[in-house]
């Protein structure tokens, strides 16, 4: 495996584990995948927010908590480059969870 995806696994799974033990439960937030720039300076972690009227919500508390999950992928990755974060929501799988719900009604 590439060390790229080696560091967006870590990133990935880091950053789920991070987001459960912050989160104030008012929202499921799934962390679904992460990029890594080549160089590795840049992260981008995707998730999903449950319910969605707290899709906002949530995206605002993650994107708060960029440097403090920072702070912890630098105690917990022994790579000099820790990424700079930023949180997006997953549309794709979004998208796909319409198809699925559209295809059960058919």
């Amino acid at each position: 495996m590439e060390r790229k995806e080696k560091v967006a696994n870590l990133v990935k799974e880091l950053s789920a584990k991070f987001l459960e033990k912050e989160n104030n439960n008012t929202s499921l937030i799934t962390v679904t995948s992460a990029s890594v720039s080549s160089d590795l300076k840049q992260a981008t972690i995707f998730i999903t927010v449950f319910p969605d009227n707290k899709e906002k919500e949530a995206l605002e508390f993650a994107k708060r908590k960029r440097s403090d999950l920072r702070d912890e992928l630098k105690k917990l990755l022994k790579i000099k480059v820790i990424p700079f974060l930023d949180v997006e929501i997953d549309n794709g799988e979004k998208n796909r969870q319409k198809i699925d719900e559209l295809l059960r009604k058919y």
